[in-house]
């Protein structure tokens, strides 16, 4: 055990080795890890300061594993999280590049190291802004994760293909931190419960056991219930470029794990993105943190920005991959503008059989943005025809809403 620090030895210096300010240090960290998509506070710097100043400063692993328990609370932002603690900690020259976050101008630009696109953006010095730009646009476009609630509200009704590159990447942020309840349904295993028609007998007899053998009171047992399981297919095609990543993000993030019970239970799903073929996804669903997944996506779809052969895919779906439809219970999610290239015949005939294997099909279409859409194109028109709902996924506000929506049209069937 490493003796504690005496007044005559030298305290390791944080961060910077020429400052050696542990506040000014922490908040430079706190700021790249909100660029980076961590939710960080000033509440959370203040414990994370309380709590290297608990654990010492003498041992790295110690501060990192201090530094994480209080300022991460989600699964996907570990990795990022230690990435970003490693390259800031580790190289005193980069910490100091960071630091220069906070003026207003930096003097060098930080060679992009190979680490994961959100560590990668908050390690990247602020670009200067253009002359020619208005101050206004140039305030509309650079934006940072401490962004106003004007403009968080105008972010979250703002349509995703009308989106500039920074807004777009603070929007995919904002996406994944978007909760959707997968409904439940009971199963023949069950479980302790005040309520239920079965008797409990282990409870039952064990408690009899307490009172003389007398028993006092009838243990029940109620079904478990689990999520429903999922089957998702997204359209790539060049009509759906703006929205496949996002909606991508957002379904991989929401549809991990559900509250069941006081419980953290995994979703059974599956992916697949659609273009002019089927792509199975589930290895790149597989990947716990969101960035992973879209980059493991990304070396998989060969189609994207192609046309569209909804048809073909389910085919394909049914040839190969029908064994992973759970009975009548699995729930399809189906995202897609329906602008369908194939024979609409073939495409209804297995949207036909697609029904018939699944609980509910639901069509989230992008286009439901403008008022007057109407589903009059024969692809769209055989869609909106075997769909049990269709439901708009054009901007912020509508995935929130996208839950609630879920929710009763479930308990309307």
């Amino acid at each position: 055990m490493q003796a504690p620090a005496s007044p005559s030895r030298p305290i390791p210096q944080l961060g910077d080795a020429r400052t050696g300010k542990l506040a000014a240090n922490l908040a430079a960290f706190g700021r790249s890890l909100r660029r980076a998509g961590v939710p960080v506070d000033a509440a959370r710097i203040a414990l994370a300061q309380q709590a290297l100043l608990a654990v010492g400063l003498a041992q790295r692993l110690d501060m990192e594993a201090a530094l994480e328990s209080v300022l991460v609370s989600r699964e996907a932002d570990r990795l990022v999280f230690r990435e970003l603690f490693a390259a800031f900690f580790r190289d005193p020259e980069l910490a100091h590049k960071l630091l220069a976050q906070m003026l207003p101008r930096a003097d060098g630009r930080a060679e992009p190291p190979r680490q994961r696109p959100r560590v990668r953006e908050a390690l990247a010095p602020p670009r200067a802004a253009k002359t020619a730009q208005p101050a206004q646009e140039q305030q509309a476009t650079d934006l940072d994760a401490a962004m106003s609630a004007s403009q968080l509200a105008r972010l979250k009704n703002a349509d995703f293909n009308q989106l500039s590159a920074s807004e777009y990447r603070l929007v995919q942020q904002l996406v994944q931190a978007i909760a959707l309840p997968v409904p439940t349904v009971a199963t023949r295993r069950s479980r302790a419960g005040s309520r239920g028609a079965r008797i409990h007998w282990g409870r039952t007899l064990h408690a009899a056991a307490r009172t003389g053998g007398d028993v006092a009171l009838l243990a029940r047992r109620k079904p478990r219930r689990q999520p429903l399981p999922l089957l998702i297919l997204v359209d790539v095609s060049g009509s759906m470029e703006r929205y496949a990543r996002l909606l991508l993000a957002f379904l991989h993030a929401a549809t991990a794990r559900v509250a069941v019970g006081g419980r953290r239970l995994a979703v059974r799903r599956d992916a697949f993105a659609f273009g002019t073929h089927l792509t199975d996804l589930h290895a790149a669903f597989a990947h716990a943190d969101t960035d992973a997944m879209l980059t493991h996506a990304g070396r998989l779809i060969q189609d994207f920005g192609g046309g569209t052969c909804l048809g073909a895919s389910l085919a394909e779906l049914r040839r190969r991959h029908a064994r992973r439809l759970v009975g009548r219970r699995t729930l399809v999610l189906l995202v897609s503008d329906g602008l369908d290239t194939g024979e609409p015949q073939a495409l209804a005939q297995e949207l036909d059989w697609l029904k018939r294997h699944t609980r509910s099909l639901l069509w989230l279409n992008p286009l439901l943005r403008f008022d007057g859409y109407q589903p009059l194109a024969q692809g769209a028109a055989a869609l909106h025809r075997a769909c049990d709902a269709m439901l708009a996924v054009h901007n912020v506000t509508r995935l929130q809403q996208l839950a609630a929506a879920l929710a009763q049209l479930l308990r309307q069937r």
